[in-house]
């Protein structure tokens, strides 16, 4: 599944190529032919994300409401002027790193025909944007929108004023294990299986500990890291937690292989302690963490 910072990515995407444009939106598939005859024709005011759900409004208050869930992937392109990743979502490779852009060097003569099952498309005068596989795809009011907010967490890619204490509240108010409370989308939002896995072993955070038996100084800590990494991987279009000190090869940027501490790494040293990582499931989801540094 996308974590958050793909879809912050995404909503710039958006903002980039089709703010302030009149769209034509369709449902090549047809599930969502009564949703897009809500929305088409009119413009995109503005594109946004909270954690892992991406909401862009239209001029008539309407919002279409994406969540990309664990199959779902957009794709674009489009002439020169359409600039940006041609694909965001599943499939992907680790870190998520995404894929170039997918411009026609100005001999755009429209989308080509829909490939596969399209669940959305948007079309402007300069390019197109595809759908498939999400979890939800929805036009939905301003309340309903509000709605959905209001049973989310902080964003850490946010982090406005007050959401670092919101974050410690929540995170100690509860006695689950901080494993599954740092992927709970009402205790932080946009936080998946990378991001929790390689902020806990960053901070020396035993992933069993109940949320209430953190102390407010490790809670703030676990916060401020995840700002931190997830503000990385927007800038990057990838998730990397390592210091360049850790990679090999001698290149600008991080190899997969060396991209994260302990994700997909169980059985493999610790870079830090040499204890080989651990992996199990928790919650229903792998598990990454070394038993010698986060005890």
């Amino acid at each position: 599944m996308p974590e958050g910072h793909s879809v912050h990515r995404l909503a710039r995407q958006f903002q980039d190529v089709f703010g302030g444009r009149p769209l034509d939106v369709s449902s090549p598939q047809g599930r969502f032919a009564a949703g897009a005859e809500l929305l088409t024709g009119h413009i995109m005011v503005d594109a946004a994300a909270h954690g892992k759900q991406l909401f862009l409004r239209f001029d008539h208050q309407l919002f279409l409401h994406v969540h990309l869930g664990l199959y779902g992937a957009w794709s674009f392109g489009g002439d020169s002027s359409f600039t940006g990743a041609s694909s965001i979502g599943a499939p992907r490779r680790i870190g998520e790193r995404e894929s170039g852009s997918a411009a026609d060097d100005g001999k755009y003569s429209g989308p080509p025909a829909p490939v596969g099952a399209v669940r959305v498309r948007l079309v402007s005068d300069h390019g197109w944007a595809d759908l498939r596989g999400a979890t939800t795809c929805a036009a939905i009011t301003s309340a309903e929108a509000a709605a959905v907010l209001d049973r989310l967490g902080p964003d850490p890619l946010h982090n406005r004023p007050g959401d670092r204490d919101e974050f410690i509240r929540r995170l100690r108010r509860r006695k689950t294990a901080v494993a599954l409370l740092m992927m709970d989308q009402s205790v932080l939002a946009g936080v998946g299986n990378i991001y929790r896995a390689e902020v806990l072993f960053r901070q020396a955070v035993d992933p069993w500990t109940p949320g209430s038996s953190i102390d407010v100084e490790t809670a703030g800590r676990l916060w401020d890291d995840t700002v931190d990494t997830m503000s990385d991987g927007v800038r990057d279009g990838r998730i990397v937690t390592t210091p360049s000190t850790l990679w090999t090869g001698g290149g600008a940027a991080a190899p997969d292989a060396d991209a994260h501490f302990v994700y997909k790494r169980d059985g493999m040293p610790c870079r830090a302690c040499g204890t080989l990582v651990g992996m199990t499931e928790i919650g229903a989801r792998k598990l990454y963490w070394c038993p010698g540094c986060q005890i």
